[in-house]
């Protein structure tokens, strides 16, 4: 815990409390989690976050990417140098990453985009095996059979220890 007393900071841990004038925080982020069923169960049975660290795992196999960011118009083209199918999930028409990216996406033949959809489930017994979509204009559901789902929806940083000390914005980075 972060307390502030006067001008000094208050840091109090399991075994002692720290006095300081200042106070750096380096708390790093975390990837942004989808919260459906099976992220959890399936992460590191096929759920990543991270296409270049697992994507050989996945070499000649089906797979997901989800989000519309830079990040994941990035790992949907890394994937589709060595798997035989890559979707690529958004919830919108449109997506935010760069017009270059975009293009490239669109001219890749084994990139199949899947929009204005969202991943309701990840499935599958002892590995992923289908992701289950619902599409957000018609509210119809269908399932795509994939052996891996990378997950590119943004980072969440870790501050929320500091919540009460420093002004943050709605996504939880502090404020400089």
């Amino acid at each position: 815990e972060i307390r502030v007393r006067g001008d000094k900071k208050l840091v109090v841990t399991d075994k002692t409390e720290y006095e300081t004038r200042a106070l750096i925080l380096a708390t790093g982020a975390r990837h942004r989690k989808l919260a459906v069923a099976g992220e959890e169960k399936f992460m590191g049975m096929g759920v990543s976050y991270c296409a270049t660290c697992d994507g050989a795992f996945f070499r000649g196999k089906h797979v997901a990417v989800v989000g519309g960011g830079d990040v994941a118009l990035e790992d949907a083209l890394f994937l589709a140098r060595s798997c035989e199918k890559v979707y690529l999930i958004h919830r919108r028409e449109m997506f935010r990453g760069a017009g270059i990216l975009q293009e490239r996406v669109k001219e890749t033949e084994n990139i199949e985009l899947v929009l204005n959809s969202i991943v309701q489930e990840i499935r599958g017994e002892e590995q992923v095996s289908s992701v289950l979509l619902r599409n957000n204009v018609d509210e119809t559901e269908h399932e795509i059979a994939v052996q891996g789902v990378f997950i590119a929806v943004g980072i969440q940083p870790n501050t929320i220890a500091a919540e009460a000390i420093v002004a943050q914005d709605e996504q939880g980075y502090i404020i400089a």
